[in-house]
């Protein structure tokens, strides 16, 4: 984990300044001109803000790792944005998923914090890989998505439709991986962000710019990105995820030459309900 930065000059959130912020815990500004902080960057104002997030985490190291860190902050708000590095992975587990994130969005507020959720896109339609791969991918992000709204709402979390919209598809909004935005993508987010505090009486100051503080990367730059820290990924998947993924791919491409590939979207969604399901309702807020 990195150590927590505090930033004195920052967005605020209520009229109780400055704010305490946490985010976690995925990286989501990793790649070639990352501007990270999305959320905090939502108003104008004084805020301390940590960072928590550290690149291709998972649940696991949220729950584990940063969990235990940000709650010693005691935060007024914390934003979890976290599924898309699960579903990259061959022990993708969707119950493990749902909960763990349960576990996180209890302790965040039980504590009193404010939380902010998001759904992303699915990397399979990001990195445009064909379909028989994407779908799976995609699959399993749904899954996410949909265990990541239902406890939004459990928790009474302030959340952040991002996983569909045009902006997905401008490619303008994205850094040279595909997966991650760059800084006119994370000042659309920080814009929507900045939409719901201020429905919320949270936000205070005016909506952030939409327009770009830094040049976009040079080509030059994104290149060596991509074949530095980008190779890196590709091979760690290759020997992760990809034997997987293939498997995967074939049993879509025998489903569909069958007609019969709304079964594996019927059992995705069996294995969402029966992980929703398992939560203890002990752990729900509203228990008695």
């Amino acid at each position: 984990m990195e150590a927590p930065a505090w930033c004195e000059e920052a967005p605020a959130w209520c009229e109780e300044a400055p704010a305490r912020f946490v985010e976690a815990p995925v990286r989501w500004a990793e790649g070639p001109g990352q501007w990270a902080g999305t959320p905090f960057r939502a108003a104008e104002g004084p805020v301390r803000f940590t960072n928590l997030a550290v690149s291709g985490a998972q649940t696991r190291d949220v729950l584990e790792r940063q969990l235990p860190a940000g709650l010693a902050l005691r935060p007024d708000l914390v934003s979890v944005v976290v599924g898309v590095n699960d579903t990259l992975r061959c022990t993708f587990d969707i119950q493990a998923v749902a909960a763990r994130l349960d576990q996180v969005y209890a302790a965040f507020t039980e504590q009193g914090a404010v939380l902010l959720t998001v759904c992303l896109p699915d990397p399979g339609t990001m990195l445009g890989l064909p379909e028989a791969l994407a779908q799976p991918l995609a699959r399993r992000q749904r899954a996410v998505n949909t265990v990541v709204h239902a406890l939004s709402d459990r928790y009474g979390a302030l959340h952040l439709h991002a996983c569909e919209g045009d902006w997905i598809t401008d490619r303008a909004m994205w850094s040279a991986d595909r997966l991650h935005p760059g800084e006119r993508g994370h000042r659309q987010l920080a814009l929507r962000f900045h939409e719901l505090l201020t429905e919320h009486g949270l936000a205070t100051g005016p909506a952030p710019s939409p327009e770009p503080e830094f040049p976009v990367p040079a080509k030059s730059a994104s290149l060596w990105w991509l074949a530095t820290a980008g190779t890196g990924w590709v091979a760690r998947r290759c020997t992760d995820l990809l034997p997987q993924l293939l498997t995967l791919a074939a049993d879509e491409l025998r489903h569909r030459a069958r007609g019969t590939s709304a079964r594996l979207d019927l059992r995705a969604s069996a294995a969402v309900s029966a992980a929703l399901a398992a939560l203890s309702v002990a752990e729900r807020p509203d228990a008695a």
